[in-house]
């Protein structure tokens, strides 16, 4: 199966001025199409720089896939670079230029003379269309790195049977354009070149009221698997088990992963509150009203965030949530107040009290079944809090339904 990595160019992302969303989408069709990812990597607009990276993922990888660069100004450096890594020289094509010019018409335009740069690509190099924009991409086929054939000059592979190389693929920054080009021509690509007959799939195994270091001596054993692997991704109040199997079937892959999962199910129990895209707030509201309980929430100190999280989860069970500036020893007789007042069965409060000393957070559950009282010590930054407070009183509201 072959590996990849990833070099995203830009100096604007190194820079911090806008996000690389592109290294993310990329991953994720790499890992459903069987292809192990070992490194990303951003460079900013170098051409040397980047044809060094490219040379240093060519010992490495099979697929070598790049993004951005590929404008027309004088900072687009990713055709020079390609060409600098494997020794070779950029050469103009006609029909990219045609595809320039009826893209630019579009628009009622004729292209500019710099916009000519985009014609050019690697000798050598399978040209790309790209139908949303006017920045044609390239595939360049490369031999292995024990091959006779590389020298200085890094090309070009034998094209028939057999042939075990590897591939520089350039897709353009923009998202939209990237993710065409990736569909339209990168992954059939891939998968007639590697033969792809492999698929990677994921699942996530969401738990709260446990730590990422209680929840490692739980299930540490099944971490040390190879296929399936198993992994902990903690967030705040919350950690993620991440299972991923590599198989040939769809079905294969199920039952490898339902292995691992069944197991860790009856390790954990009610740790576990959902899958996937779930979130704590919604199977906790949703726990609510399949017990027939209605909930009044306050808040105090955590910036609204209880209330934002309960009402983009709302379900007929939500009645009220409320934030208010308290003192030490008021949630409970408030919240009390506003449990009366709406006749609800369930009522949850939370209140932080930031300090120099100790930070505080004051925790009050209501249900038929009486009061719960927790007072936590918080050590962590005060802005972290807004989330980890908020669904430490969610999953203690769960845990309460479910029994």
């Amino acid at each position: 199966m072959p590996s990849a990595e990833i070099i995203t160019i830009g100096t604007e992302i190194l820079l911090g001025e806008i996000v690389d969303t592109n290294t993310r989408y990329i991953a994720r069709n790499l890992r459903d199409l069987g292809i192990d990812l070992y490194r990303t990597v951003t460079i900013g607009d170098n051409a040397e720089r980047i044809a060094e990276s490219i040379r240093e993922a060519m010992q490495r990888a099979e697929i070598i896939i790049t993004t951005g660069g590929l404008g027309p100004t004088i900072d687009d450096p990713t055709r020079d670079a390609v060409a600098l890594a494997v020794g070779t020289e950029t050469e103009f094509r006609e029909e990219l230029w045609e595809q320039i010019v009826n893209r630019v018409a579009r628009y009622g335009k004729e292209p500019g003379e710099n916009q000519k740069r985009q014609a050019y690509v690697p000798k050598g190099a399978i040209a790309l269309e790209n139908p949303v924009g006017t920045a044609p991409c390239f595939i360049l086929e490369f031999p292995p790195s024990n091959s006779p054939r590389r020298g200085e000059n890094l090309l070009l592979p034998p094209q028939g049977e057999g042939w075990d190389g590897g591939v520089i693929i350039s897709l353009p920054g923009v998202p939209r354009e990237m993710e065409t080009v990736l569909h339209n021509a990168v992954i059939p690509y891939l998968q007639q070149r590697f033969k792809l007959d492999e698929i990677i799939k994921v699942r996530l195994l969401r738990t709260a009221g446990i730590g990422e270091g209680d929840l490692d001596e739980k299930i540490s054993d099944l971490e040390k698997l190879r296929n399936p692997t198993v992994g902990l991704a903690a967030h705040a109040g919350v950690v993620d088990i991440r299972l991923a199997a590599k198989a040939k079937t769809e079905a294969e892959v199920n039952q490898m992963i339902a292995e691992v999962e069944n197991e860790i199910r009856q390790r954990l129990g009610k740790i576990i509150f959902g899958t996937d895209q779930d979130n704590l707030e919604s199977v906790t509201l949703a726990a609510l009203e399949k017990c027939g309980w209605q909930l009044v929430a306050l808040e105090s100190g955590l910036e609204g965030t209880l209330s934002k999280l309960l009402k983009k989860a709302a379900n007929p069970s939500l009645l009220k949530v409320d934030d208010q500036n308290l003192e030490r020893g008021e949630l409970l007789p408030t919240l009390q107040k506003m449990r009366a007042e709406k006749n609800a069965e369930a009522a949850l409060g939370i209140a932080f009290f930031p300090g120099e000393d100790e930070q505080i957070a004051e925790l009050v559950l209501i249900t038929p079944a009486g009061e719960r009282i927790r007072t936590l010590s918080y050590g962590g930054h005060p802005q972290n809090v807004l989330r980890w407070a908020p669904n430490i009183a969610i999953n203690i509201l769960r845990r309460a339904a479910l029994r």
